[in-house]
């Protein structure tokens, strides 16, 4: 690629996890960095970061339940850098319960967020990356194809995610622009501490399974990679492999494994 340190890319939800591990593998490789989520000291920490290794980082707080937010933070990074490369749909967030007791308001904010933010934030990049002939970056989860007892709502919509993904990949033909829906297994986030109304509790315990956890950096490698290489659909971790593979051959195992799993609190 041409002239890599001209291209920009932009990272929704980057404050922590997989997003902040993931600007600061694209700082490595030359790119100026567009920093957005709603904690805007955890993006000016990391930003500082970036600089002090010698990169370019620019920080655009979002939030993705606002409509406006996603649309002003992409006119003011083309403002200020003049392009955009890539756009990495990653903020979201986890809405807990059983289908028994998720309520009305539970589901329209899990959608609103998983689903309606990120096709939006795709919508707002696109005029932008078609200039540049860039790439798109879904952030999906294993959960989008394995059942999800208690947190079905994130499944959901996961599985929104992997078909708007598809979706693009069709829409995007002779554009130059690709999608890549990326479905990670476990990986080490916050996820699981913040609650249904989007309260942070650093001390909540995490019921995911701490042996079977990526940690982020290794995890953003692989996403930036799947993303560089326009890869369509990419499914990491061995565990959400083995996982996907079981599902397709024996559900009732997996079935019965979920059914045994430990639930969020």
């Amino acid at each position: 690629m041409k002239n890599l340190k001209q291209n920009v890319v932009w990272i929704t939800g980057a404050s922590s996890g997989i997003g902040k591990a993931m600007a600061l593998e694209w700082a490595c490789l030359g790119y100026k960095v567009v920093l957005s989520a709603r904690r805007q000291e955890l993006l000016e920490e990391i930003a500082l970061e970036i600089r002090k290794s010698g990169g370019e980082a620019l920080v655009i707080p979002v939030d993705i339940l606002e409509e406006k937010s996603i649309e002003e933070a992409v006119q003011q990074l083309i403002s200020t850098w003049g392009r955009l490369d890539i756009a990495v749909a990653n903020a979201g967030f986890g809405v807990f319960g059983s289908m028994e007791t998720l309520t009305a308001k539970d589901w329209s904010r899990q959608m609103q967020g998983n689903v309606t933010g990120l096709a939006l934030t795709v919508k707002y990049a696109l005029p932008h990356l078609k200039q540049t002939q860039g790439r798109i970056g879904l952030v999906g989860s294993v959960a989008a194809f394995i059942p999800n007892p208690h947190v079905g709502a994130y499944g959901a919509s996961k599985a929104a995610v992997h078909s708007i993904g598809l979706t693009l990949q069709v829409e995007l033909k002779g554009t130059g622009v690709s999608c890549t829906t990326i479905h990670p297994g476990f990986v080490v986030s916050e996820i699981a501490r913040v609650d249904n109304e989007g309260l942070w509790h650093p001390n909540r315990p995490d019921p995911r399974p701490a042996n079977l956890m990526w940690p982020t950096d290794k995890a953003a490698k692989v996403m930036v990679k799947a993303i560089m290489k326009r890869k369509r659909t990419y499914v990491f971790t061995a565990h959400g492999k083995v996982l996907l593979w079981m599902q397709r051959w024996f559900p009732s195992l997996v079935r019965t494994i979920s059914s045994k799993g430990p639930k969020p609190e």
